[in-house]
């Protein structure tokens, strides 16, 4: 080999790569503990990174509809990126609040309604048990037995209560602490992202430039370019498949409140607010609306939940075959086989995050590796297959 000076360049970067790899086998201790520590330091701006792009998407819509023919003149072009990020936040906030609105008192009265029919319920069993096996003594007696035993023993609560505050009140403490600690630096560190994703929204414009001119500062022209190439699609896909998953929720949702309206099923309005917020994770979140829906409705009436299973496999039969694919599958230029495959495989690795990620994720690999293919192809000259 030719050891000029482009060579040697490349073996003194191998050389170093090799022993720093080395060290780091060697300290892998050390290297995840500072990696840990670079992770908290950067999970700020990162957070802020993520509140941007999600407020980019209502805040882009509103910039180019509410104020795009205002653009043009000085005065207009100057509020109109403020006006719409205060208008996104105050969109945001809005549906928070009508969401809390429909589910807090909703729940906080199931609960009440729940904790009433478990006390109505548990003489009812007793008497069903009582009535159906009076022709065994010995099973009779073990179901009153359990059924007594269900009764507050205000003694053992009491002695409970004064062992806890011997023994535990430190614990307690001291887990107050780390709780309150954590929760302080949580809203620190949301506040600190807050500000981060406004000042990126604001001057998206300006970083991009920079951005820009420091790749191709340090970076070949055509790496520059495929860099850039990449975020683009990026940044479609990813704000496609927001705006899709959102219509998607906001669609059935609106379907379940309708139908069980018309049905006249105890719960529409908070099943639905619920099936809407938890079809934001893609395909089996609506799966865990059910469950929440079938559960409230149980403790109403038990025959209706059973057809509320019913009604949810047929709308969800619907949502699935027809909506779902159309609405998000084809917002992220994703086939319905690999939206369902992107969830399975990010919800194993990393849970519901997983599953909101790796859809845009898969759709962006998905895209470069059907334009390599058609290049290849192209390049070997096969049109017929």
């Amino acid at each position: 080999m030719d050891l000029n000076k482009k060579n040697m360049k490349n073996i003194m970067l191998l050389i170093v790569f090799a022993v720093l790899f080395y060290i780091g086998v060697q300290k892998i201790n050390s290297v995840a503990a500072g990696i840990v520590f670079i992770w908290h330091l950067v999970f700020p701006f990162i957070l802020g990174g993520a509140i941007a792009f999600i407020l980019n998407v209502p805040m882009h819509a509103l910039e180019n509809r509410l104020f795009g023919r205002l653009k043009e003149k000085g005065k207009a072009k100057k509020i109109a990126r403020p006006a719409s990020l205060i208008l996104s936040i105050l969109l945001v906030i809005v549906i928070i609040w009508i969401v809390l609105v429909v589910l807090i008192p909703e729940i906080g009265s199931t609960i009440v309604s729940l904790s009433r029919q478990i006390e109505l319920a548990i003489p009812r069993m007793q008497k069903w048990f009582t009535d159906n096996f009076q022709a065994n003594p010995l099973i009779e007696d073990q179901i009153n037995s359990w059924f007594n035993s269900l009764e507050v023993n205000w003694d053992q609560i009491i002695q409970t209560g004064i062992d806890f505050l011997r023994n535990g009140a430190g614990n307690v403490l001291g887990t107050t602490f780390n709780v309150a600690v954590t929760l302080i630096n949580s809203v620190m560190n949301f506040v600190i992202g807050f500000v981060f994703a406004c000042y990126i929204l604001l001057q998206k414009e300006k970083l991009s430039v920079q951005i820009r001119k420091a790749l191709y500062a340090f970076l070949p022209a055509k790496a520059v370019r495929q860099v850039l190439k990449v975020a683009s699609l990026s940044y479609k896909t990813f704000s496609s498949f927001v705006t899709g998953q959102c219509l998607e929720a906001v669609i059935l949702g609106t379907m379940f409140f309708v139908v069980m309206s018309i049905l006249q099923f105890p719960y529409a309005l908070l099943v639905g607010v619920v099936i809407a917020c938890t079809a934001l994770i893609p395909i089996f979140g609506a799966f865990i609306g059910c469950v929440v829906g079938a559960f409230l409705i149980l403790v109403v009436n038990p025959m209706r939940a059973v057809a509320f299973v019913i009604l949810f496999l047929v709308l969800q039969q619907i949502e699935g075959n027809l909506i779902y694919p159309h609405v998000v599958g084809n917002s992220v230029g994703l086939p319905s086989i690999w939206v369902l495959m992107a969830v399975t495989v990010g919800g194993n690795l990393m849970g519901v995050v997983g599953m909101l990620v790796f859809i845009p994720l898969t759709s962006i690999l998905y895209a470069l590796f059907r334009q390599t293919v058609h290049k290849r192809l192209k390049e070997r000259k096969i049109h017929d297959i």
